[in-house]
């Protein structure tokens, strides 16, 4: 993180000190850094190339320093002057940069400047010459990597061993760097190595550390730094673990269908499903044919015991993934509590904690097979189904509100079993008797509350859980119940209540279940919740008709 930015002229004028980043710094892409045995493998102190601490670049220190660290970072002063020096060959505007440094008048100016502006000696820091910032230029990249490679020790083909990565004879790294990112999710604040091997057990063939799986410095630097880039810039977390993904094109935030998975657009509750069709007929239209050749690659990582873990790896086309998002947003869709119209689609992890009283209690291996079903289309699992029925049960008999992204999940469960007639609303025409004995329940519900109000433990309260895995014992006896109650109420809403009560039974007709399967009770809860959906919508929608027709009398 580079917190601060010295200006210098062309000329090797000072002109100034930035912070960056309104003072938090900023991260840049290309920051040129020596690996430790390389900062440690001379015989006098070395340091980064062009970032480094403000300690080094501009000898900002403590004024009680001890002596020891004051000369060190004299010497490290030194030496980033001559890597400037060095380097200024093949860009000259660095040139400036190491005049300007030389110079014990301008140094003194600049660290009043940054004692000034209350810099910390640990402060990372970068020069730049007016408007060039080195970090964004290309011209000094081949002298690095020529100079990095001149500080490693020859080595004879003895010690030389095939890469895993690419095949190529090379000096194996005994240690790698570690991946930082992963202390949220099981990973240790200093990091976590990618491959490590402390243990005996884990060694063979005498090999010893991290030659059990021989990468050049070079290629573990290279990928150790890309998955630290791919965690600060696209990842997010999925309860204990992060995810985190790239593509093969260039996918702009706003064109990412991994980002709406997590979090759809809120300006309506059908833009994220929207946004996925109109770039799937894009894509197939020959509209964007940058994107029809492109694929994704997601993974799943969590720390454990200092190492990394990845939990999961997905890679395919992006125009099968934005199929797959679309998917899961049209699968999740059911209408709201109110009956006003469809619920706001829901975040990925709010479709998670429906599953659990807390998210903490979610078990890793459920949060990757429903993240795997989401973005891939595949079947959502049994288990899944299972902990919503539950989940559902007891929100009915607690009398709390229904969990929108719980009836949506089982709604997409039957959709992705093949059921083409399950609908977001009410659907009198289902064909299975499951869902309609789910309905009969609600509608009996709402009948009993017209004719006696509130009575505390209602039908609902007392018969859910037997209605829903035994309909066949208990619906008869509420069928009973019905008829006292119909009597309470007035001609209207009694021939109502009764023609919606034999229509229901005239879908289920003789085929009432004496028991239902797993799959049928979600049915059953499905039916009782679009049921009440509607009848609640209904109900705005007469009042509503009722208001305006007083307006007009009064009027």
């Amino acid at each position: 993180m580079v917190k601060w930015c010295i200006a210098s002229s062309k000329d090797g004028r000072f002109t100034g000190v930035i912070p960056l980043g309104e003072g938090k710094g900023r991260l840049f892409d290309k920051c040129p850094e020596l690996i430790q045995p390389e900062l440690v493998g001379g015989k006098k102190p070395r340091c980064h190339f062009l970032v480094e601490s403000v300690a080094t670049i501009a000898l900002l220190m403590k004024d009680n320093e001890e002596e020891k660290i004051r000369e060190k970072n004299i010497a490290k002063h030194a030496f980033y002057c001559d890597l400037l020096g060095q380097a200024s060959v093949y860009a000259s505007y660095l040139s400036s940069i190491a005049q300007m440094l030389c110079d014990d008048a301008k140094l003194e100016e600049i660290r009043g400047e940054l004692k000034k502006q209350k810099a910390k000696p640990g402060d990372m820091a970068v020069v730049i010459v007016e408007d060039i910032n080195p970090l964004d230029r290309e011209e000094w990249h081949d002298w690095w990597r020529a100079f990095r490679a001149s500080l490693r020790p020859n080595k004879t083909t003895k010690e030389k061993m095939l890469s895993i990565v690419d095949g190529e004879w090379i000096s194996p790294s005994k240690t790698f760097p570690k991946v930082k990112g992963l202390a949220g999710v099981g990973g240790l604040p200093t990091g976590d190595v990618p491959v490590g091997f402390d243990k005996e057990a884990f060694c063979s063939y005498g090999l010893e550390q991290s030659t059990n799986a021989a990468m050049s410095e070079e290629t573990a630097k290279a990928y150790v730094e890309s998955l630290n880039d791919l965690i600060r810039k696209k990842s997010k977390r999925l309860g204990n673990s992060l995810c985190a993904h790239w593509f093969s094109g260039e996918i702009s935030d706003e064109e990412d269908p991994l980002a709406w998975a997590y979090e759809p657009p809120e300006q309506a509750s059908a833009a994220a499903e929207l946004k996925a069709r109109e770039m799937l007929g894009a894509i197939r239209s020959g509209k964007r044919p940058d994107l029809a050749g492109s694929t994704y690659n997601a993974l799943l990582l969590s720390g454990a015991s200092g190492r990394v873990m990845m939990r999961e790896f997905m890679q395919g086309s992006f125009e099968t993934l934005v199929k797959s998002v679309e998917g899961w947003f049209s699968d999740l869709e059911c209408v709201s509590r109110d009956g006003k119209g469809l619920a706001r689609l829901p975040k990925f992890m709010a479709v998670a904690g429906a599953l659990v009283m807390d998210l903490k209690d979610m078990p890793p291996p459920w949060l990757q097979r429903l993240w795997r079903s989401a973005i891939t289309g595949i079947q959502i699992p049994d288990f899944i189904l299972a902990q919503s029925v539950i989940r559902c049960r007891i929100d009915i008999i607690k009398d709390n509100p229904a969990n929108h992204a719980r009836m949506g999940l089982m709604k997409a469960y039957h959709i992705r079993k093949g059921d083409t007639s399950m609908q977001p609303y009410l659907n009198p025409d289902h064909p299975h008797p499951a869902y309609h004995c789910g309905r009969l329940l609600a509608l009996y519900a709402r009948l009993q509350r017209s004719a006696l109000g509130d009575v505390g433990a209602g039908v609902v309260q007392r018969y859910y859980t037997a209605a829903s895995q035994t309909p066949g014992l208990i619906l008869g006896r509420l069928a009973a119940n019905a008829k006292n109650h119909i009597g309470k109420l007035d001609g209207g809403l009694a021939y109502w209540y009764e023609d919606e009560i034999a229509k229901i039974w005239g879908r289920i007709k003789d085929t009432i279940p004496r028991t239902l399967t797993l799959e049928e009770q979600s049915l059953f809860a499905l039916g009782y919740y679009q049921q009440l959906a509607s009848r609640k919508g209904s109900t705005e929608k007469n009042n509503e008709k009722q208001n305006d027709m007083n307006k007009e009398e009064n009027a």
